[in-house]
């Protein structure tokens, strides 16, 4: 929020955000909020990123372009790979027992 002095001699100022044409006074302090809100930008992108890393098909803030889907692929694969391995260990312990009731004559 910076002031454009319009006519130094006659101390007038001039507010570009709201156009306001007002007489300077020395009464009056204005700070400048162009920091703040520079500040404020860089949370609402780090907002915007928390929100966007729950969905597995929106890009991230420091990943590289192209990889939107690329939580999504990698849960993909690492459920079919613990899913294959529970079943592997499903059928050798169900493979055990059928052979060890077989052993005993109980089929």
């Amino acid at each position: 929020m910076s002031m454009v002095h319009v006519a130094p001699e006659v101390h007038l100022v001039l507010d570009p955000m709201s156009s306001l044409l007002a007489a300077e006074r020395d009464d009056v302090i204005a700070y400048s909020m162009d920091p703040v809100m520079e500040r404020i930008d860089d949370l609402d992108k780090i907002a915007d990123d928390l929100v966007n890393s729950l969905a597995p098909d929106r890009p991230l803030l420091s990943s590289f372009p192209g990889r939107e889907n690329t939580s999504y692929s990698a849960g993909i694969y690492s459920n079919v790979f613990y899913g294959v391995i529970v079943g592997l260990v499903f059928s050798g312990i169900l493979a055990i027992v059928i052979y060890m009731l077989s052993m005993t004559g109980g089929l």
